[in-house]
């Protein structure tokens, strides 16, 4: 799949591979900064929800209070509608409420001899839209704690929009691979190596995409990379697609924020203007 958008000139997407959780694409025609931009963005800038107050009523299980929230705190929860929901920052309410989060309850008690297995797919959510990472209707999710005969867990749990710059738990993505001129043709990278480099530093898949230059040809010190890999793969709270448009949307805004500062800066006698008291 290969698109671009009105400029053909501009960045071009090429997906190679695009599965429930993972996105392998080529951007081309662009500099090495707006990559870069990109994959900083998809880790640590687009907004998931994830659990972020746990009120514990009852817990008599092996694990401190602190232990298990921090647990619960990284169980990704699905995140398509995340921009239904508004940052606790920007809502009005004094502590959460349904514009801003999800409830989630857990209750749990070992009545039989042996051990009881607590999943988080047992959250029950007050949002059906927005639940645990699951990989099928089969999966029960990922171990939260076990109990013995008598033990007993009653949580309450809010979840929140937020983003990874803030708290790792938010990050949608679980790895983002990122390589540009596999030939290492542009000489960026200096390999450490005893005997020979192209048998202790293996190529990439990448390497095929590209061709390696003439080692013995002149070395041009004004190239630059404008082909870059990215393979994304996400924890399941978000689309692999959805996540690199919302990376994408999300770098827009940033630029908009920051074009609209600059002709606020250039133009100080209109913002002056538009400051001053009406005419009464």
């Amino acid at each position: 799949m290969d698109g671009h958008v009105n400029d053909p000139n501009g960045p071009r997407i090429r997906i190679r591979n695009l599965d429930s959780n993972s996105i392998d694409f080529v951007l081309s025609n662009t500099h090495l900064s707006v990559a870069n931009s990109l994959r900083r963005t998809m880790i640590a800038e687009v907004p998931t929800m994830a659990i972020d107050l746990v009120e514990f009523h009852d817990n008599t299980s092996m694990l401190v209070d602190e232990y298990l929230a921090h647990r619960l705190g990284m169980v990704p929860l699905t995140s398509h509608t995340v921009d239904e929901f508004k940052l606790t920052r920007d809502c009005t309410c004094t502590d959460y409420c349904k514009e801003c989060s999800v409830e989630f309850n857990l209750h749990v008690k070992c009545t039989e001899e042996g051990t009881r297995t607590v999943y988080s797919t047992e959250l029950i959510s007050s949002n059906k839209d927005v639940s645990p990472v699951t990989e099928g209707p089969d999966d029960k999710g990922i171990i939260l704690l076990k109990l013995r005969k008598g033990q007993e867990i009653n949580i309450h749990c809010i979840a929140k929009k937020g983003v990874a710059k803030e708290h790792a738990k938010w990050s949608p993505c679980a790895a983002v691979g990122f390589e540009y001129d596999p030939h290492n043709n542009l000489r960026h990278l200096d390999y450490w190596f005893e005997k020979s480099v192209k048998d202790e530093w293996p190529l990439s898949k990448n390497a095929e995409e590209e061709m390696e230059n003439d080692p013995d040809a002149p070395f041009d010190f004004k190239a630059e990379p404008t082909t870059f890999y990215f393979n994304v793969e996400t924890v399941g709270s978000l689309k692999p697609q959805s996540l690199v448009y919302m990376a994408t949307r999300v770098l827009q805004e940033k630029l908009g924020g920051l074009q609209l500062a600059l002709d606020e800066d250039q133009n100080p006698e209109s913002n002056a203007m538009d400051d001053a008291e009406p005419w009464v």
